[in-house]
């Protein structure tokens, strides 16, 4: 499916000689792409940056500051935003896509938390039945083209997983990070965080 995603982010990337480079190529795509919304209330950038504002206010590590940065890359890359009509109706799981496509530049202990976001949300929910409510009409859009609830077989699963707790971390920062009212610092804030986590 990667082959069906936006190549000249990656082709950009590949052509950069220095990790600088590479985040700064990394940095104008989500700024130059990340205008369209995805939620109800903030475009994708504006989230991004929140949601990396928000790892990096409560003292956590490079690498979740990143993630949290390029969770949703997956939705610039295959162009899924709400200006399409055809918005939400199919699961084009954007956090394996971002995963794949960046793992050539990054740890597992960046992309894991990315890769695993969308699971989070169906694992809190799932053991947390009164934060679904919390959750914003798009999530809960989402939430139901994405599975849904988990079987208790698919929850022990997810608890398998390296770094499944990051990916709840994360989540949390992903739905807190939807606030039309707010102002943070830009993306180039966490350029050095970048640049640490690059291979």
């Amino acid at each position: 499916m990667i082959n069906q995603l936006d190549q000249s982010l990656k082709i950009a990337l590949d052509k950069a000689a220095t990790k600088e480079e590479k985040v700064d190529i990394l940095f104008s795509y989500i700024t130059e792409n990340g205008q369209t919304n995805y939620d109800e209330m903030v475009t994708q950038y504006q989230h991004a940056v929140q949601a990396a504002f928000l790892a990096k206010n409560e003292g956590f590590s490079d690498e979740m500051v990143t993630a949290a940065l390029l969770h949703d890359l997956g939705h610039l890359l295959a162009d899924e935003n709400d200006n399409h009509d055809d918005f939400l109706e199919e699961d084009l799981n954007h956090e394996e896509l971002a995963a794949a496509y960046l793992k050539e530049y990054f740890s597992d202990t960046v992309l894991d938390p990315i890769r695993l976001h969308v699971n989070a949300k169906r694992y809190i929910c799932t053991t947390d039945r009164a934060y679904y409510d919390t959750l914003s009409e798009a999530s809960k859009r989402s939430f139901a083209v994405q599975g849904g609830f988990m079987s208790e077989t698919e929850v022990a699963e997810f608890e398998q997983e390296v770094h499944y707790k990051e990916a709840v971390t994360l989540r949390h920062w992903d739905d807190k990070a939807k606030q039309s009212e707010i102002t943070v610092p830009p993306i180039e804030t966490y350029r050095s965080e970048a640049v640490r986590c690059m291979l």
